[in-house]
């Protein structure tokens, strides 16, 4: 009786179960040094600092991986990357069986709703999982569009986020919110600009936590509610090499803030500097609402601490697979404790975090017993695990990565003893190389990119994403024979890779050499497997187009049905009938096809190339300038280097009485694209325009450029 009666006296004590709401704020690429909470001062963050006052401040929380998707996974699962399998960007997503915390929520009567910003955590990765409303809406985007212009503004992600809580009567329920400010590039808006760029992004985040914050406290949710406040990794601004993330796994990469502010009323600001991680934070909200914690989840509880309990020590695990992935070079591995953090490479570091916080002096060579029991709880750790090869990329969901600036496509993945592959700190200069070659491309400086990215391949020339870079910059200058040549040689190095077979021959139609494009394309469609429907569509409507310059519209419209089969938002019978009816001069019959074409382009996540331009253009012959104007601008938001779409808005200008409009697009079009090709279109206009001097100066440059 007696125990029956102490066990009912600590029942009556237990806290009652948390009902809500929980509020998860993820802030991308956030490294914990660069806020005042955790020391920094060189900006300020009034709402996070606030929400510290509030809550718990952590002092050492941990990444698995300096990677959004992997780590994401990690925040929402509770488990390991390699346990979920999600192991890189691309090439990954979530499997079926897999419980995430939104699937227990909701068995527990909460509703779900998640609102991301970036590409890299779309629905598509398996993310949404659980979600009642998954929101991962952003801007349409091409290839040639930076990523200022295609991620989507977190202001933007908190207004869907507050539309859907103005639905919600219950505070039970789950929210997640995703920021993408702080990721590359660094442009926070003006009234950040005093900061450095990357402290400025920092402070506009600050803002939306702020706003957020505040939205709750209209609601009169905030003091009941559970916010978890973290980052997903953080970012290298030049530390040991690295300017971004991705390829090590120092403190700069893999340490994160983390502010949990509890439900209630309690004490203000406490710290905490016991280590803890990513896959704490699943059993911390499950031990919220008295819910059981699967037994097959590593992580602990941290609600132990909340009261000034203990929980126990134990490894921190992360993992660091980009450069495997991407580049052919060693993964890298790395354990930390309450003193050291080990990384197992082929050649291993171990550093004494309490002594040497950033990770200076290398004492792996000095203490070779605590190197190798570090090596072998790694190995504990990891177990039988191995690095399986990516699945197959699609076209969209490739191009679409790279506009939002992740470097590199799918290497070869083998099973080659990490320890013999080359060391990312040896490489380090190569990928910086490559990012900086990046960065040009985004500035429209072609010539010089190019030269950078031939620089690597001169001495890294299996390395199969560069050469894809160059072939892809040197179509987009109208260099056809030279891109060409550089998806042959892409093919060598990466002879599966879709974007080779498809580069050549597409290259090959362009240069006008339609029976090669022909035999190459078809030789696409024979290799490329059922999976590659993406590519196979990007084939056939390859052989469509050859098929129309051949004067054969049957088989184009044969090769059209064969692309939309593969791939169904592709609008290409539209576009391939009216291409049919275009070059028949039957404008007004194209039309409907084209405008067609050109809402499909805009209801797709990656938008098609020329579908607005030959709206434009079929507007333009129709004399109806006003509509055509408005399809070549909309053409240009998205491929700003369509050199015909240029010329296309420059007679609109013309027809239209806007000379000086006229001058600046057709100035514009050279900027972009200071080729032969664009000056000989120049040429034309100004020919066309009743300007002989201005003409001959552009047919001068035209073949001076020609060589």
């Amino acid at each position: 009786m007696l125990a029956g009666g102490a066990w009912l006296a600590w029942r009556a004590m237990r806290p009652a179960p948390f009902g809500g709401p929980i509020i998860l704020i993820s802030i991308d690429t956030l490294r914990a040094d660069h806020l005042p909470v955790y020391g920094y001062r060189h900006v300020q963050t009034p709402a996070i600092d606030a929400l510290a006052a509030d809550g718990l401040v952590f002092e050492r929380a941990y990444a698995h991986a300096p990677q959004t998707l992997p780590s994401h996974v990690s925040i929402l699962s509770g488990r390991l990357p390699f346990e979920t399998g999600v192991r890189d960007n691309l090439g990954f997503a979530v499997k079926p069986d897999e419980r995430m915390l939104p699937e227990m929520l909701k068995a527990r009567g909460f509703a779900t709703a998640g609102f991301v910003s970036a590409y890299v955590l779309r629905a598509a990765t398996g993310l949404s999982k659980g979600f009642d409303v998954y929101d991962d809406h952003l801007p349409e985007g091409s290839p040639e569009v930076a990523i200022g212009d295609v991620q989507r503004d977190g202001a933007d992600t908190l207004a869907a986020a507050e539309r859907w809580l103005d639905g919600e009567r219950s505070p039970r329920f789950f929210l997640f919110v995703h920021f993408y400010e702080p990721h590359s590039p660094y442009t926070p808006p003006a009234r950040y600009r005093q900061y450095a760029p990357y402290d400025g992004e920092i402070a506009y985040t600050d803002e939306l936590v702020g706003r957020l914050m505040q939205s709750l406290r209209r609601r009169g949710l905030y003091d009941r509610a559970f916010v978890i406040l973290l980052a997903d990794h953080g970012e290298g601004l030049g530390d040991h090499g690295e300017q971004e993330h991705g390829l090590f796994l120092y403190s700069e990469t893999i340490r994160v803030p983390l502010i949990l502010k509890l439900p209630g009323e309690r004490d203000k600001e406490r710290r905490i500097a016991q280590p803890v991680q990513h896959i704490d934070i699943v059993p911390t909200v499950l031990a919220m609402l008295h819910a059981p914690i699967p037994t097959d989840l590593r992580g602990r509880s941290l609600v132990p601490l909340f009261d000034g309990g203990t929980i126990r020590d134990e490894g921190l695990y992360a993992e660091a697979l980009y450069a495997r992935y991407h580049f052919g070079w060693s993964e890298l591995y790395a354990l930390t404790d309450g003193r050291y953090r080990f990384i197992r490479a082929p050649h291993d570091e171990l550093y004494d975090v309490q002594t040497d916080p950033h990770e200076r002096t290398n004492l792996a060579s000095g203490r070779e017993q605590t190197r190798i029991a570090m090596r072998q709880a790694l190995a504990r750790i990891v177990g039988g695990s191995t690095v399986p090869a990516p699945s197959q990329v699609s076209a969209e969901d490739r191009q679409r990565l790279q506009a939002l600036g992740y470097v590199g496509t799918e290497a070869t993945v083998t099973e080659t003893d990490s320890d013999k592959l080359p060391d990312p700190k040896d490489k380090v200069q190569v990928l910086e190389q490559y990012r900086n070659a990046l960065e040009q491309v985004k500035r429209g400086r072609f010539d010089e990119a190019i030269a950078g990215l031939r620089a690597i391949v001169a001495d890294n020339p299996a390395m199969g994403d560069v050469w894809s870079e160059i072939a892809g910059l040197l179509v987009r200058q109208g260099r056809l024979a030279e891109a060409v040549e550089t998806y042959k040689k892409l093919v060598i190095v990466a002879p599966h890779d879709p974007a080779a077979l498809i580069g050549v021959a597409d290259g090959l139609y362009r240069m006008g050499r339609l029976d090669e494009a022909r035999a190459q394309a078809d030789a696409a469609v024979k290799l490329l497997p059922e999976s590659e429907d993406r590519w196979r569509a990007a084939a056939h409507e390859v052989l469509a187009k050859v098929a129309i310059a051949q004067h054969d519209p049957a088989r184009a419209r044969a090769e059209a049905d064969a692309g939309q089969q593969a791939d169904p938002t592709l609008p290409l019978r539209d576009l391939v009938n009216g291409l049919i009816e275009y070059d028949a001069g039957r404008y007004a019959a194209a039309l409907p096809f084209f405008e067609k074409a050109a809402q499909a382009s805009d209801a797709r996540t990656f938008g098609v190339p020329d579908a607005h331009y030959y709206a434009g253009d079929t507007l333009g012959r129709l004399d109806r300038p006003g509509e055509a104007e408005a399809q070549f601008k909309a053409e240009l938001r998205l491929f700003p280097y369509n050199q015909r779409a240029w010329a296309g808005l420059a007679m609109v200008y013309r027809a239209t009485g806007r000379a000086a409009e006229s001058d600046a697009a057709i100035a514009t079009m050279l900027q972009r694209s200071p080729t032969a090709e664009a000056y000989g279109l120049a040429e034309k206009l100004w020919t066309m325009f009743g300007e002989p001097a201005k003409a001959a100066r552009a047919a001068a440059e035209a073949r001076k450029r020609a060589g």
